[in-house]
């Protein structure tokens, strides 16, 4: 029955999936194409399991004795897309919500405590001995950098800081690491991939560096990595030293990735067009 093969595939792409991509680094060498590989298996498991429901649809409509026979798993197919509809609406919610809460009051304290500042800029300087640097998300975005890293730093270096921070707010990274961590509460906790978010939120980093990269150089986005290792920002920060250091100074030596990058579209291609494919043919087959 094409519902039951929906729920085994949402839960094969919730639960080994991710564990077993996130062990997999090649991955990493070309960031962007990984990141739409993440979005199309997430986006996939989430459509199987929606589509539970509407893949009994034709039984429920045009045989009414199959109803009887198969009343245990229709049940369960519409628990499945009706409990998965319902976590991401409120994952949804209240993600957006704490995010969109955290960084407003945070730029209202950031704003107080700056150093002086161009009211036309949004870079503030915090009197802070320790390297920090981080961007606030939205609206009325911030660039967030520590005395300690301007005192620590060449000038090529603090330029590719900036860059990278520069390169999360243009791109919106917030909304795709809000959309992962969306994915990420709404799968039941025995089947959430810690390994997996954090190999997104890498990946996502790796893009901001490769902004610095072409810019300044790898050398001054070494150094400035290397500056900030271990350095700590608000939750709903953007941050320059998230992730592991040694992983993204790694990651530097990688230029464009042509070949990859193509086997990677295909593949997030047929994983997004898995669930599509079985709930056509549970309605091709009235």
């Amino acid at each position: 029955m094409v519902a039951l093969a929906l729920i085994l595939l949402a839960l094969a792409l919730a639960w080994p999936a991710p564990r077993l991509m996130a062990r997999a680094h090649v991955f990493r060498r070309a960031p962007r194409a990984a990141l739409f590989v993440w979005q199309c298996l997430t986006v996939s498991a989430i459509l199987a399991a929606l589509a539970a429901a509407p893949a009994v649809a034709p039984i429920v409509l045009f045989d009414g004795q199959t109803v009887q026979q198969h009343f245990m798993l229709l049940s369960l197919a519409v628990a499945v897309s009706g409990i998965m509809l319902g976590r991401l609406l409120i994952a949804g919610h209240q993600i957006g919500r704490r995010m969109r809460v955290l960084r407003h009051r945070h730029r209202e304290v950031v704003d107080i405590i700056a150093l002086d500042h161009d009211a036309h800029s949004r870079v503030r300087v915090l009197a802070h001995p320790d390297p920090t640097a981080y961007c606030l998300p939205g609206r009325q975005s911030r660039v967030v950098v520590s005395q300690g890293v301007i005192d620590a730093m060449s000038p090529l270096a603090l330029q590719a800081v900036l860059l990278h921070e520069d390169a999360h707010l243009k791109a919106r990274h917030d909304l795709l690491v809000e959309f992962f961590s969306v994915i990420h509460e709404t799968v039941p906790a025995p089947l959430r991939s810690a390994a997996a978010m954090h190999e997104v939120r890498l990946l996502v980093e790796a893009l901001a560096d490769r902004a610095a990269v072409r810019r300044v150089g790898t050398d001054a986005t070494r150094q400035a990595l290397v500056a900030l290792a271990g350095s700590r920002a608000p939750e709903a920060a953007m941050a320059a030293g998230v992730g592991s250091t040694a992983a993204r100074i790694e990651l530097l030596r990688f230029g464009s990735q042509p070949a990859l990058s193509a086997l990677m579209y295909a593949y997030a291609a047929g994983l997004l067009a898995l669930p599509v494919a079985l709930l056509a043919l549970a309605w091709k087959a009235i």
